[in-house]
């Protein structure tokens, strides 16, 4: 199986940008204007942005990049220094006292020359893991931005729906004064008027429950989006981004999305652990130097210098009864379980994208089947009416017309939601819901930023930049469109 390589596309060829100073200022627009007309994009930017659980997998990436610089150490070379002081008395019998005050200094260095390509198989599983941890990162950004984007279009059905209920129980009312104004000159039974008085209670208790799920779906929004649900535009479709067959669908998704791709980079990553394991059957060689200045250690000697340099071959031939071999064994298993990780990937990966498609082509048919739907219940409600008037039907006939047309209304919204919703899930499966792929946002975060630094790195304990500086990726406008 080849190695897999890192995602070559625009996001790591064109647009790796020196980072600079990353402001609250950065956001969208519409962070500090929330009470304006409030966009899907802009939503998701918001999301983006916000999301106090990218941020929390962003650090633990940057956790990760770590293992890269903790596996190189073993390129370099161990320093150190000792010093000591102390007081020695020997007391001879017959004899005399002699004191001493023995002190002295030395500094060591240890250079590791081969390991047996430990090191150099540790840095490269090091490497895969940072990328199966970026995969890891996109996966999660994908996951709260389909979230965004279900949080917005419910706040945008629902809204919808309590007008459709609001003007629903206003019929109903003019409904309701009309038939009584009839009974009162005797022209319908009081049995028309009670009918006309459950519908419209029927009516009252729906716009409640819409405007109780109307709040649910807002504190959704909020909790995702990071923004009042307040202004909200409702979307159209954007046919363009998705692809034009199943077949294609399926293709791009075992290609480029974040699960198939990180269990590649997991496999990747088995694989060197088993040489790097392998490593500590083969030679050790190390130069070790040392220097030592000693004081007050005999009588007659001031200070004693002492300065050596050792090369050292160690050859292992059976060591700690045998445990490198089972530790190989191990890794082995190991890596063919990732290798099965990774069918399993493309197997469940396949599967979700034929759902979403599926998913999305029934959304389409039905919203076709919705309109057509809405359209005949308000040439049927028109016509029962005028029916009505002539005797030819009852008012129980007309309520349900009514009743009809709302739940054909509702239908309607509710399908032009999941239009939306099925759109986003398809983009998910493919491995394209990120916000680069979307071009919500100007700025997104670069993880490559922190790695790059960190590869550098000797020394230093601090994870903050003095500058205020963040791992960030500033997009040129011209290439967002």
């Amino acid at each position: 199986m080849k190695r897999p390589k890192p995602r070559t596309s625009a996001r790591r060829l064109t647009w790796q940008l020196p980072v600079f100073v990353a402001s609250a200022a950065a956001a969208s627009f519409v962070m500090s204007t929330p009470s304006i007309a409030l966009t899907l994009d802009q939503a998701l930017a918001s999301a983006y942005e916000y999301s106090p659980r990218i941020d929390a997998e962003r650090a633990r990436l940057r956790a990760t990049d770590e293992e890269v610089p903790i596996a190189q150490s073993g390129y370099r070379p161990d320093i150190g220094a000792t010093a000591d002081y102390g007081y020695r008395s020997t007391n001879t019998n017959p004899g005399t006292t002699d004191e001493r005050k023995p002190r002295g200094y030395g500094v060591s260095l240890t250079q590791p020359v081969f390991r047996g390509f430990q090191v150099t198989n540790a840095v490269s599983q090091a490497e895969s893991l940072v990328r199966s941890g970026r995969e890891a990162l996109r996966a999660v950004e994908q996951e709260i931005l389909l979230e965004a984007v279900t949080a917005f279009m419910d706040v945008v059905r629902d809204q919808a729906i309590i007008r459709l209920n609001e003007n629903n129980l206003k019929v109903l009312s003019e409904e309701l004064q009309a038939t009584q104004d009839r009974f009162a000159v005797g022209e319908v039974t009081r049995t028309d008027v009670a009918q006309s008085e459950a519908r419209r209670a029927d009516a009252l208790a729906q716009l409640d429950q819409a405007r109780a799920n109307l709040q649910t779906s807002r504190a959704g929004f909020e909790r995702t989006v990071g923004l009042p649900a307040t202004g909200l535009v409702e979307p159209s479709l954007k046919t363009a981004m998705l692809p034009g067959s199943q077949d294609e669908a399926v293709g791009i998704a075992t290609q480029e999305n974040p699960n198939v791709v990180g269990a590649l980079y997991n496999e990747q990553a088995a694989r060197f652990n088993v040489d790097r394991i392998r490593g500590a059957l083969l030679p050790q060689v190390q130069v070790e130097a040392d220097y030592v200045d000693r004081f007050g250690e005999s009588e007659g000697i001031r200070s004693t210098e002492t300065a050596q340099v050792v090369g050292r071959l160690t050859v292992p031939i059976y060591q700690s009864g045998g445990i490198i071999h089972a530790q190989v064994r191990q890794a082995k298993h190991e890596h063919l379980g990732r290798l099965q990780d990774i069918e399993q990937a493309r197997v469940v990966v396949k599967a979700n994208v034929i759902a979403a498609w599926s998913q999305l082509l029934g959304a389409r048919a039905q919203l076709v089947s919705a309109k057509a739907a809405v359209d005949a219940n308000q040439t049927a409600l028109t016509g029962v009416r005028e029916e009505e008037r002539v005797g030819q039907r009852t008012l129980i006939e007309v309520l349900n017309a009514q009743q009809e047309l709302l739940a054909s209304q509702v239908n309607l919204v509710t399908t032009r939601r999941n239009v939306i919703v099925a759109a986003y899930g398809l983009q998910a499966a493919l491995g394209r819901l990120d916000a680069l792929s979307l071009g919500v946002t100007g700025i997104v975060y670069d993880p490559v930023v922190h790695a790059e630094e960190v590869d550098r790195k000797w020394f230093g304990i601090s994870i903050t930049h003095e500058d205020g500086r963040r791992e960030r990726l500033d997009i040129d406008p011209e290439v967002m469109k």
